[in-house]
Formats: structure tokens, C-alpha cells, sequence
């Protein structure tokens, strides 16, 4: 019986070392530090799968560089969902993850945001181009009428307008929380006068109404894009990773000194879209 007793701890102990080793998913070899990064496989330009079957897209492009900057590390590239992304690097299953992501205070609970942006996306507002001699910006919007498309509540982009009200208290843009609502809808009541903007990302609206095939290119001629601001979009890390998450601003920092992060936005965007950030 001791023998037998004997036997099982150490095969106890065997099965247990094993699965030890296969759940260090970031075991050092040779000093160096394997870092799991998840991005969306679609989002272009900012994250995707490209015909080669490789992970692409400037967020993508701009980690790789960082990976060049960071020799103690060796980055993974995992392409994957919205929901597994998050889901993913909460639970630790990635180390970091990558889809053009705002910060709020939601998230801010749930993961750990670096000091520096990975890059920005740009938001405005859409609007009937017969009104654009009378609405040039934000507060012209406001004087002209400030009806806006509702906002859910839960939306980055209500609490965009929401701090442009505060910081205008002159020129305040009539702000609704409403359920959200689909781009289709907002283009449409645009178009048809129901309300007098809808606020968009500018990549959204490139790609829904102007490029060739967009499934709304019938409003290309009737409604137009009025650029606001640049939102920084981050990447998230899990929280046991703070020393990686230094490590990324240090080599973040000099890639943006270097212009490196300029010409990687003018590479995929046609343009740097950082300049409009605060």
C-alpha cells in the first residue's frame, strides 16, 4: 500500500509540474518574455487579417515596432473577436489586446491603460450638405439648431458631446441618451430632416457612405463630414503586466519623437490622424 501511495503522489506531482508548464503562457526563454496580442481580425485599417493570411493594420504595424524597441520581449500575434479580445485579456488568456479602443471609466476598472495612446480615431458630425455654408463646426452646429441623433448614454461618443457642452456652455449642443442606434438609421434621419447631425467616426462614415460599394453611398452627395477632434484609442493590458505596460510607454514615447507612429498612420489612414488629438 505504501508503494502504491507512493506511486500516485509522484504521478500527482508529475501531472501537476505538466500543467504547470502549459499554463505559463509567458515563460521566459533566454531572458526573454513571450507577450500574447490580441487585435480584431477585421477592423481595417486599424486591425485585421491581410490576404496573406498575416496580422496586419497600424495598431498592429505600431506593436511590432514596439516589439523591435523591447528586446527582453518577444510578441504573439493572435487575431480574434471584439468579445474575445476583451474577455480574453480580463481573464488572462492575452497579455494585450489592440481594436481601436476608447478608454472609460468602465474599462478603466477592468483593465490596466498605459500612459501614452497607441494612435487616435477621428469623430465629427454628419450632416445634409445643404445645410455646410451654415454649419462649419460644433458650435455653428449648435447656433443652427444642435438637433442631434440620441446618443446611448453608455456611448464614448455621448461623452464626447457631453464635455464639449461643458466646455461651450454658450454654444450647447441639445444632447438626448438614446438607444443605439444603427449608422444606417442616423444617415438616414440626417437625410430625411429629422435631425440636423449625426455624430460619427470619420472611418465609419468613409466606409459606409464614400468608398467605392459603401452600402450608403446613395447619401454621398447629399450629406457631409464635419471632423471635431482626435480620440486616443489605447491598448489594453491586463493587470499583472504593469512592468510591460512601462516598458510600452518608454518605447512609445520614442516612436513618436522619431515620426515613426506619424508615417505608420499616413501609411494606413492617408493621413496622420494623431494631429487632431488635444
Amino acid at each position: 500500500m505504501k508503494k502504491i501511495y507512493n506511486a500516485l503522489v509522484s504521478v500527482g506531482l508529475i501531472s501537476l509540474a505538466l500543467f504547470a508548464a502549459g499554463c505559463d503562457k509567458n515563460k521566459k526563454e533566454g531572458g526573454v518574455q513571450k507577450i500574447r496580442v490580441a487585435h480584431t481580425n477585421y477592423y481595417v485599417p486599424y486591425d485585421f487579417v491581410n490576404d496573406a493570411g498575416e496580422s496586419d493594420g497600424f495598431e498592429v504595424a505600431v506593436m511590432k515596432e514596439v516589439d523591435k524597441l523591447l528586446p527582453q520581449y518577444e510578441f504573439e500575434y493572435f487575431p480574434t473577436s471584439d468579445d474575445d479580445l476583451l474577455i480574453g485579456v480580463l481573464q488572462g488568456k492575452y497579455d494585450v489586446g489592440t481594436k481601436g479602443i476608447w478608454v472609460t471609466e468602465e474599462r478603466k476598472q477592468k483593465y490596466l491603460f498605459p500612459k501614452y495612446p497607441i494612435g487616435a480615431s477621428i469623430i465629427g458630425i454628419v450632416i445634409r450638405s445643404d445645410t455646410a455654408d451654415q454649419i462649419t463646426d460644433l458650435p455653428s452646429f449648435a447656433r443652427y439648431s444642435g438637433k442631434l441623433v440620441p446618443i446611448g448614454a453608455n456611448n464614448a461618443q455621448y461623452t464626447v458631446i457631453d464635455d464639449y457642452n461643458k466646455e461651450h456652455p454658450d454654444a450647447r449642443i441639445d444632447l438626448i441618451a438614446g438607444d443605439q442606434f444603427g449608422a444606417s438609421d442616423g444617415y438616414i434621419w440626417v437625410n430625411e430632416g429629422r435631425y440636423d447631425a449625426y455624430v460619427d467616426i470619420k472611418l465609419s462614415y468613409q466606409n459606409n457612405v464614400l468608398v467605392d460599394g459603401a452600402p450608403y453611398a446613395q447619401y454621398r452627395d447629399k450629406l457631409t463630414y464635419i471632423p471635431y477632434k482626435g480620440i486616443p484609442t489605447w491598448p489594453l493590458f491586463n493587470k499583472r503586466f504593469k512592468d510591460f505596460a512601462d516598458a510600452y510607454d518608454t518605447a512609445i514615447e520614442k516612436l513618436q519623437a522619431d515620426g515613426t507612429i506619424s508615417a505608420l498612420a499616413v501609411k494606413y489612414f492617408g493621413e496622420d490622424v494623431s494631429a487632431l488629438l488635444d
